[in-house]
């Protein structure tokens, strides 16, 4: 495997503020695992391109794949050895030829970014997660927009290489590509594989029948739809509703999803929030409910989605590309805005011989789940296209 430098920064700065790993905290940590062993660090600090030693890159490593225990013993780590490394980062050029690998968008839309990677002999190859602040910025913080048009801008100036989710996000990278007459640099597609599960706990988290919803509490996910399906349904079925499980984190302008959680007295002991769960937890919650409920507008890929279907869990989702893409035929798609049948379809996988849930469960035998090795070796490919002499 050939050498390269692997821009850690985001996951380090999320690290140390101790916030939980995102989606796409997750697959920048396979990229750890994955290529660590052969790679060196690049983090950003102090207004500095800070590249560590091998043998500092690979404590710095470690640690950003252990469990964070000792908050203050990590940074402390840390701060040795970024300060052991400055020196001799101040004024570095970059002048080898080596890859670098970007998966976090980390500092793309930064004014010197480009301008330092066109100094340099690097050759950068960019994950590009995917284009939903352009495509929707209406879902998008204020701002977000201009700022992904930024990142997007340097992955098409810069970029030797580009690795996508899906065939969806690639779509909407080489439509951005010829909308502004840019080339677009080679590509990959590599779907992202989920996580190896725990052993589920025996016990449920919440008396069945119940539903989940999973991902980060925001207006793209669409909570707002469900809530609403949830009074209608506790208004017509009284005792007798099906629980719901919100799992997920408070994201931007989540107030008013979440003052229906925390104050809508019509839902209180139908519907259950948790702000985080341990991967055996979450596997527990997944295994034991009907469905998991995605009604998103836009995704570039899903990961709840395969992590669903992959433990055996039935899925209602929007009816999205890229859901379609990695889902096959094995989930319900379902309009994002009919609220109706989403209604009817969680009515009947309440159900105890729910017909359309057997059904799901029976297509659930076919579902192959994408597999990291199987991502690598397409990621493998493309960069050995990109630099054959280090193949």
């Amino acid at each position: 495997m050939k050498s390269t430098l692997l821009d850690v920064s985001r996951l380090l700065d999320r690290r140390l503020q101790r916030r939980l790993p995102t989606g796409i905290d997750r697959v920048s940590l396979e990229y750890v695992r994955h290529f660590g062993p052969h790679s060196t660090a690049l983090v950003h600090a102090a207004g500095q391109w800070i590249e560590l030693s091998t043998g500092d890159s690979t404590r710095l490593f470690a640690g950003l794949l252990a469990e964070p225990a000792d908050s203050r013993r990590f940074n402390a780590l840390i701060a040795w050895l970024v300060a052991k490394a400055l020196p001799r980062s101040i004024g570095a050029r970059f002048t080898s030829r080596r890859l670098l690998l970007n998966t976090g968008h980390t500092g793309l839309d930064q004014p010197g970014y480009a301008h330092s990677l066109h100094r340099s002999a690097l050759r950068p190859v960019f994950f590009v997660h995917d284009l939903i602040p352009l495509s929707y910025p209406e879902y998008c913080r204020p701002g977000e927009s201009t700022r992904h048009r930024i990142r997007m801008q340097t992955v098409l100036s810069t970029g030797q290489g580009v690795i996508v989710n899906s065939q969806a996000t690639l779509d909407a990278m080489q439509q951005y590509a010829a909308e502004h007459h840019q080339p677009m640099p080679p590509a990959v597609v590599a779907p992202l594989a989920p996580p190896q599960w725990p052993e589920a706990g025996s016990q449920p988290p919440l008396p069945p029948p119940y539903f989940v919803m999973l991902g980060t509490i925001e207006p793209r996910k669409n909570h707002w739809l469900i809530l609403h399906v949830w009074r209608q349904l506790i208004a017509k079925m009284g005792a007798s509703t099906p629980r719901l499980l919100v799992i997920g984190q408070h994201g931007w302008e989540s107030e008013n999803v979440v003052d229906l959680l925390e104050r809508c007295e019509a839902l209180q002991g139908f519907v259950f929030e948790r702000s985080g769960c341990s991967d055996a937890e979450l596997a527990t919650c997944m295994q034991h409910a009907q469905a998991l409920l995605f009604p998103s507008f836009a995704e570039g890929y899903g990961m709840p989605l395969v992590e669903a279907l992959a433990l055996g869990l039935p899925v209602i989702a929007s009816d999205l590309p890229a859901f379609r893409e990695v889902g096959g035929a094995v989930p319900e798609y379902l309009d994002p805005l009919d609220g109706r049948r989403w209604t009817d379809l969680i009515v009947d996988y309440a159900l105890p011989e729910s017909p359309c849930r057997r059904a799901q469960v029976q297509r659930l035998e076919g579902f192959v789940a994408p597999t990291w090795p199987a991502h690598f070796a397409r990621v493998e490919a493309l960069l050995d296209r990109l630099d054959p002499a280090s193949a």
